[in-house]
Parts: C-alpha cells; structure tokens; sequence
C-alpha cells in the first residue's frame, strides 16, 4: 500500500502530503480537511486536478458554501499537483490527462516542438483508483456515492476520458473548458463508445463548463460533448452545461470551480 509523506501547510485544516506512485511518479497531494463532522454516510469528496492552480479557489468556496447552519454538508477537497509547484506544469499534464493517439493525430505545437510525453492517462487513473483513493479512504470517513473529479482543459479532456473509460470511478464529473481537440477529437469517438455501451447502471452527474470568449475550437469542441450527452439523459446521466459570459479560459475557472459545492448537492 502506498504512503503518503505529511509536509507542514499554510492553515489549519489544510494539509499538504508528498506521495510517489508505483509508476515512480512524484505528486503533492493538498487536502483541506472540513471543520464539521461527517454525514451518517461519509464526507464528499472532489479531487481536484492541477490542484496548484485549483485547489485554494476550490477549498475557499468549499468553506464558504459549506458554514452552518445554512451550508451545504461538509466537503473534504483533494488537490492534486506536482513537485514543481507551477499552477499548469505542461510536462506532467501532457504526460498524465492525455488519453493515447497516435503520433499523426497530434496536432503541431505554436513553437514547433514536440509535445511532451503523452498519452499515460490509463496509468494516472490507476494511480487514482487503487492507490490515491484508498489511502484517502483510510484517513477520512467517505461517501462512496458522493465522489467527484474536476479537471480544466487538458484536466477537463481527462475526465471526460474518465467518464467514458472507468464511469463507476466517480459519481460526479466536472469538464471545465475541455481540450477536445487533443488527437484530432479522439475523445468524441469514446464518447460514441460510451453511449453505445451505458445502461445507467448507477446515477451520474457531469457539469460542463465554458467560457463564452473562448477560442472558437474550444467552444465548438465543448458543444459537441454537450449535444452528444444528451443522447444519455434517459440512462440515468445528469448533465448540466454552463456556458460563462464574458469568461475566457483562465478567467472562468472561479466561476467554473464555485458552482461544484453546489454541483455535489445533486
């Protein structure tokens, strides 16, 4: 089993732990710890990709939405980021959210140079599913049918991936301005797989997110995913599609990231 190595963090409640995976991979796991006790059935849980870019913004609308008397139930936010500390590192990312395509689907890159390493997101969701949710498991009380994951652009494309690879993982999946693109829309044929395929065995929850003043691929891509889904509203699939005005891609992530506590209550 895996441990997590404890590393002093700015506030009470929130906790910040090193863990190296079975891939020999190295991530900083940031955990902001609700302040209530938990439900009869268990704390929800989101897991928050990117986590240095989105962690903090989440755990503060967590800790605002959740406040009694009137708040939502408590909330434990994992924050999944890596040891150097940068808010999208594009190395890491390219290597764990993006789904295997071949060389010829991948699109040129603006400067000319190769992409990074790509493709291990079958590896990543490993490391989530039977290492990085057991342990967490076994330090927090957790509601099994409240799980989520939230991901913005090439962490949005993830878990649509995850919706459509490993759909009983989580209970509630947040895309927030996918990078459908990413190997010439390979994710709109999982997609295709998926509908084909679910028989709404259990409840699931998307929300899919956009800003309006996103790139044009960016918005057509997103609308895509959106119209496809709807195929799936009669197999227990519950979609919200939220589309910001006047956001941009990095302008929309706090409006994307305070809607979640809210998202959960579904």
């Amino acid at each position: 089993m895996n441990t997590m190595t404890k590393i002093p963090y700015k506030q009470d409640h929130y906790f910040e732990y090193a863990m190296t995976s079975k891939q020999q991979l190295d991530y900083r796991i940031l955990f902001a710890s609700p302040v209530d006790e938990p439900p009869a059935d268990g704390y929800a849980v989101i897991y928050a990709l990117d986590g240095d870019a989105l962690f903090s913004t989440l755990a503060e609308a967590v800790k605002l939405q959740t406040r009694k008397p009137k708040g939502f139930d408590p909330i434990l936010v994992v924050g999944i980021g890596y040891p150097s500390k940068e808010p999208f590192d594009i190395e890491r990312r390219c290597h764990d959210f993006t789904p295997p395509v071949s060389e010829q689907q991948l699109p040129s890159r603006p400067d000319g140079t190769p992409w990074p390493s790509n493709g291990h997101a079958d590896d990543f969701l490993d490391f989530l599913e039977q290492e990085l949710m057991p342990t967490v498991a076994k330090e927090w009380p957790i509601n099994p049918a409240k799980q989520a994951i939230v991901g913005h652009s090439l962490g949005g494309l993830f878990t649509l991936y995850t919706l459509c690879t490993r759909p009983r993982l989580f209970s509630h999946i947040i895309a927030g301005s996918p990078s459908v693109w990413w190997g010439d829309n390979a994710i709109l044929k999982k997609l295709d797989t998926f509908i084909e395929t679910w028989q709404g065995e259990q409840p699931l929850h998307l929300l899919l997110t956009i800003g309006a003043n996103e790139l044009p691929d960016m918005l057509e891509g997103t609308d895509q995913v959106a119209e496809q889904i709807q195929q799936l509203l009669d197999k227990n699939l519950h979609t919200s599609y939220v589309k910001f005005s006047a956001e941009d891609h990095v302008s929309v992530l706090p409006c994307m990231l305070s809607r979640i506590p809210r998202f959960m209550q579904s």
